[in-house]
């Protein structure tokens, strides 16, 4: 089974249908926005691998999807446009998309554009996974394997949960991960309670690593969205 999930952005349903039937065919995972404030908000909540998004959506241009989206997300972007001009490609590219795949297209050439991007990505997380059983940000330290965090080199006293939010984070280091995305990760839920319980939690943990819990530097906050873990240099 794929486990790569993929959000599809299309407002044309012929096109869209396309997409979707030809990812299910080949056991991809897919979800689908129809406008550009829908998919950013489908890209916040669930994470996708991989983004395909048409440029000529009814509310937003897709430019401004990709910048949204790239001011927190490092998920790929193959951009699927009728607008063929180099500019429109040019303009694209610089934005934040990794490719750019022009209308009329095949589904073979879609199908070749997501398994390029599929190895990149599995390139890139095997990286992680033979170097990252310790991270390390400024004076925090976890070490994933043992169970254990360190603020300079001291070892945190963290319930499980408070483990689980500092790694959850951790891995997903430089992106904002909303109240959802955490709530199932670490409840297997997103019910209103479970965000009160999320905040509480986020609370206790601050204290324990943030020198000045009220101005934090390893943990912020997205008033109304969720939580990010910033890189400390």
């Amino acid at each position: 089974m794929n486990r790569t999930t993929v959000l599809v952005v299309e407002d044309d349903t012929p096109v869209r249908n396309l997409i979707t039937t030809t990812l299910k065919t080949h056991d991809y995972k897919f979800l689908t926005a129809k406008d550009g404030e829908s998919a950013v908000m489908e890209a916040s909540s669930h994470n996708p691998d991989i983004i395909l998004l048409d440029l000529g959506l009814p509310d937003l241009d897709g430019i401004e999807v990709i910048k949204k989206i790239r001011s927190w997300s490092n998920s790929p972007i193959i951009v699927i446009s009728a607008r063929s001009e180099d500019a429109d490609k040019i303009e694209a590219l610089d934005s934040g998309a990794d490719d750019y795949l022009t209308k009329p297209f095949s589904v073979e050439e879609l199908l070749a554009r997501l398994r390029v991007t599929q190895r990149r990505l599995n390139f890139i997380r095997t990286q992680l996974l033979s170097t990252s059983s310790v991270f390390i940000n400024g004076k925090l330290k976890i070490d994933y394997a043992a169970g254990c965090a360190y603020l300079d080199e001291k070892e945190l006293h963290l319930t499980p949960i408070e483990f689980k939010l500092l790694s959850l984070l951790s891995k997903n280091v430089g992106k904002v991960l909303t109240h959802k995305f955490i709530t199932e990760n670490i409840w297997g839920s997103s019910w209103d309670n479970d965000v009160g319980s999320l905040r509480v939690f986020m609370a206790t943990l601050r204290k324990k690593i943030e020198n000045m819990p009220d101005s934090p530097q390893y943990i912020q906050t997205h008033i109304g969205v969720g939580y990010r873990m910033v890189k400390v240099e």
